[in-house]
């Protein structure tokens, strides 16, 4: 998508279920969002994943003359103000992560935790960011793009498919949207901002990262109070293509808490599927009574089910629906279509469900299910 933000159009890929937790990836200097592939894929199975081209990367607009990091940040907060989004995990790599830190420090109620990959609280010296802008400037992309890649990946990767769509990125990166961002670089100093987040941080770094060395991601460490620091074996500067699995299993882990009450996660994913007003009317209605039952089904099903990642919300949804449908639970069938709406579960997904019901449970389960279906899209719809 495509979507207005201050004074460019910022090009953004948004993926996962709606009403889902939110992260944000904010992508290093000289390349775009698809630097976070690999980890967009499989967060999206449980997040919502929000991707941003930053100013005068990818196929957001390129402005001319310097940026700064500040500037960058407040880009990302409009957008997702913007997009809806309260609150989000921000996870940031290089000069990503030098704005997930600004971000922080300007909207510290808006960040639920803080991933901080191969970045630092300033990159020096500034007189290799001001040498850079002028090399691209004045003679492409492609006269920086050795000098560049030879730190960005480690040697063995260099042959790599990965490595040849990194430098084939950085020579599609527009000279004026690198060198404008080199030169926020040049000037960009958060020492001050960053010791005083106090949000949940996790940093990352590649053990062989020459850009942004260990030494760099332990003085973020030292300076963020309760941060941890995980280094990764065998990585340069863009871990997350050359280490895609343990980049991926270091956020999940620390993004997704070991659940220890079911009860708790149960509640907070029966609100986010069916949402705050249905799960307030059945507390208000609930009495001695059933309020066994509804802790059993809140425990099990709830905390119990649909907390598990090996399924998305829409495709539980999908399967919910077909299960209820085919066994002709009307009332709960009801209940799951309204909340298709929160899940990513589309009118279209349940029409094809509903066909392969018919094939498979009967066209009298389907046709039922049919009919009350309409009704609802036609209630929601009003």
């Amino acid at each position: 998508m495509f979507i207005r933000v201050n004074d460019l159009d910022m090009h953004a890929l948004v993926g996962g279920p709606p009403g889902a937790p939110c992260i944000v990836l904010l992508h290093s200097l000289g390349t775009n969002l698809h630097v976070w592939d690999p980890q967009a894929a499989a967060l999206a199975r449980s997040f919502r994943v929000i991707r941003p081209d930053l100013r005068g990367h990818g196929l957001t607009t390129v402005t001319a003359g310097a940026t700064t990091v500040e500037t960058l940040a407040r880009d990302v907060i409009s957008l997702l103000e913007t997009l809806g989004v309260t609150e989000a995990h921000l996870c940031g790599m290089s000069l990503g992560g030098m704005v997930a830190q600004s971000v922080a420090a300007q909207v510290p109620d808006r960040v639920t935790s803080l991933i901080l990959c191969d970045t630092a609280m300033a990159i020096p010296p500034p007189e290799s960011w001001r040498a850079r802008a002028v090399a691209v400037r004045e003679h492409g992309m492609a006269s920086i793009a050795d000098a560049v890649m030879a730190r960005w990946v480690t040697e063995p990767f260099l042959d790599s498919p990965q490595a040849a769509g990194l430098r084939a990125t950085l020579l599609r990166t527009d000279p004026e949207g690198y060198a404008s961002a080199a030169l926020a670089l040049a000037t960009a100093d958060l020492s001050e901002d960053t010791a005083r987040l106090s949000m949940p941080t996790l940093i990352l770094v590649g053990d062989e990262d020459l850009a942004t060395p260990v030494a760099s991601a332990r003085a973020m460490h030292a300076a963020i109070a309760g941060s941890e620091l995980q280094i990764i074996e065998g990585a340069a500067h863009i871990p997350t293509l050359e280490r895609p699995e343990a980049v991926t299993a270091a956020i999940r882990e620390f993004i997704t808490p070991e659940v220890t009450d079911f009860y708790e996660a149960g509640m907070a994913m029966r609100r986010q599927v069916l949402g705050e007003a249905h799960v307030a009317r059945s507390m208000e209605a609930m009495t001695e009574f059933d309020a066994p039952f509804q802790e059993f089904i809140t425990r099990t099903a709830w905390g119990g089910v649909w907390t598990r990642p090996g399924l998305d919300r829409r495709t539980r949804t999908i399967l919910v629906l077909a299960i209820l449908a085919s066994l002709g639970h009307h009332e709960e069938f009801k209940l799951h279509v309204r909340a298709s709406r929160n899940t990513g579960a589309t009118p279209g997904d349940i029409s094809e469900m509903l066909i392969q019901v018919a094939a498979y449970a009967g066209i009298p389960a389907a046709n039922s299910a049919v009919r009350i279906a309409k009704e609802i899209f036609s209630e929601m719809d009003a």
